[in-house]
């Protein structure tokens, strides 16, 4: 699974309809070109491939009255929309997505409607639980990692991550189930996107050719 590809279709979501350059203006303000694969060639190549695939229509709209080029817009389809909650579904539920995955999906979670979201969260518990039964037929924390030698280092890691992980839900869930957040269905969603021309004080201002289309 890539972040990317859940990234710009949440990007372009939440816009409406949106060019390139506001698509990466957006993901440098959440600050995914840290911790994700987020880099303008990504974000321009994947909207390309996304509207090849049928999950983007793309608009040319005319050029701006400074004389610029015409640029590309982005609109998401039926299909690019059942694309973006599959995603979403399933790097919530995943025990074993890289961070980037697992943080762009926290972004998006209250796309969902709020009983869904624990559902799912609930799911991500069970998954890891599960996952960490088997790993402790062949490692016991309690006895620590010497009992493997240096690789039983791996196996602790491994334990402790899946330990965080769990913790860290479950505090998320008990926040959700008091009320925290405005999911979908419950009233004015939170707005995390940028308008048109809204300064991005996180903004890297590196240039590239992808941003004039």
């Amino acid at each position: 699974m890539s972040a990317i590809r859940l990234l710009v279709l949440g990007a372009v979501r939440q816009h409406g309809r949106a060019h390139g350059y506001q698509v990466r203006n957006d993901l440098e303000y959440w600050g995914a070109h840290e911790w994700s694969n987020a880099k303008p060639g990504s974000i321009y190549h994947a909207l390309k491939q996304m509207a090849k695939q049928g999950l983007l229509h793309e608009h040319e709209i005319a050029p701006s009255t400074a004389g610029g080029p015409p640029r590309t817009e982005y609109e998401i389809t039926d299909l690019g929309d059942e694309e973006f909650f599959r995603l979403l579904r399933a790097s919530l539920v995943s025990s074993d997505q890289k961070a980037d995955i697992q943080s762009a999906a926290i972004g998006f979670l209250v796309e969902l409607p709020r009983a869904e979201a624990l559902a799912l969260l609930r799911e991500r518990i069970r998954r890891i639980e599960e996952w960490r039964a088997t790993v402790t037929e062949h490692y016991i924390p309690e006895d620590g990692p010497r009992q493997l030698g240096h690789i039983g280092e791996i196996m602790n890691l491994w334990v402790h991550s899946a330990d965080s992980d769990a913790a860290w839900t479950r505090g998320l869930i008990d926040r959700l189930e008091s009320g925290a957040y405005t999911f979908a269905g419950e009233g004015e969603p939170f707005v995390g996107v940028l308008t048109e021309g809204q300064e991005n004080p996180y903004a890297t201002g590196e240039r590239h050719p992808g941003d004039d289309r």
